[in-house]
């Protein structure tokens, strides 16, 4: 198709994970257990906070907040790789591979910010207890979710732009499950630096900033906690941080790893590997998140428990 004197095909064709496709249907089994859990468990994430006016705190609404992004990061990419692997579905629209580029992009994008604001809260909470409910209000949370989506449209919108504006009239075989900035920028029969050093400079300035000012937060959190005098209360402060700690920690380590196989190459990733890191990062954090917070958050972990005693209650009457 001619536009503009720049060549963009009908459609792209996503391979899967080139080298594993006699493991295609016995990959869906996983795959698909881990979507459907991640789709579960941040409903009832989502529903269980949403419904009880205890959990309207600064804390759960975050979580509820990451939650959506996790549903939407996973059902933006996982749907189309299990069509891939049950069906032979490659293809996929050159307008439909741009707006799974942007999704995926920003969603990494705001579940970051999600991540920072969250780090905040518990920032302010240990260290600022007296003024954590004057600081942390509803006019508040509401400029935060503004900023968060603000930023993120900001700066992934570009990315479709650059993507856009290149010619493909080389190949069509992307080999991947799902496309994504640089999958896509290496098909372009064209120079592919402006979206390589773009790329580079949203991660340090947007995600890398966010990365450094949650460790910065941390530290100070950790250092008011170990003055605390009180044992118990250092245990308390210290449970308060720990879910967070562990879903940055499964949100970050993928996606990096991700990040730097592309710019690396395959000279030392392989391309199976990592294709498999790139899907364990939309399908991993997101299954595991409402996990970890419902087994180390008593409150939600209770509230979760007596919805369904409730309705198992009412169901037997």
């Amino acid at each position: 198709m001619l536009n503009a004197s720049i060549f963009h095909p009908d459609y792209f064709l996503l391979m899967g994970i080139p080298g594993l496709e006699a493991l295609h249907l016995l990959l869906s089994i996983p795959f698909c257990i881990m979507y459907l859990m991640s789709l579960l468990g941040n409903s009832i994430l989502i529903l269980v906070i949403g419904a009880n006016k205890s959990l309207q705190q600064p804390m759960y609404l975050f979580l509820m907040m990451l939650a959506s992004c996790d549903i939407l990061l996973s059902s933006t990419t996982v749907p189309k790789t299990l069509c891939i692997f049950w069906f032979d579905s490659h293809k996929i629209s050159f307008n439909g591979c741009l707006i799974q580029t942007f999704f995926i992009h920003f969603n990494f994008a705001t579940e970051s910010a999600i991540l920072l604001s969250m780090a905040y809260d518990r920032y302010r909470a240990i260290c600022h207890p007296l003024t954590y409910t004057s600081t942390l209000t509803g006019s508040f949370m509401r400029k935060i979710v503004i900023g968060a989506l603000f930023r993120s449209i900001c700066i992934i919108t570009p990315f479709v732009f650059l993507l856009n504006r290149l010619p493909y009239e080389g190949g069509i075989v992307i080999e991947h499950t799902y496309c994504e900035h640089m999958s896509m920028a290496r098909l372009a029969t064209a120079n592919i630096l402006v979206n390589v050093v773009y790329g580079l400079i949203i991660a340090t300035s947007s995600t890398g900033v966010d990365l450094t000012l949650i460790v910065i937060s941390y530290v100070v959190i950790i250092r008011a906690v170990l003055r605390l005098k009180s044992s118990e209360v250092r245990l308390k402060a210290f449970n308060t941080c720990v879910s967070h700690i562990c879903v940055i920690i499964l949100f970050y380590t993928p996606a990096f790893f991700s990040f730097i196989a592309h710019r690396v190459g395959h000279k030392y990733v392989s391309l199976q590997v990592h294709i498999l890191v790139a899907n364990l990062y939309v399908l991993f954090p997101p299954m595991m998140n409402p996990i970890i917070y419902g087994v180390k958050t008593r409150e939600i972990r209770s509230k979760v428990i007596k919805m369904f005693c409730r309705k198992c209650f009412t169901g037997r009457k």
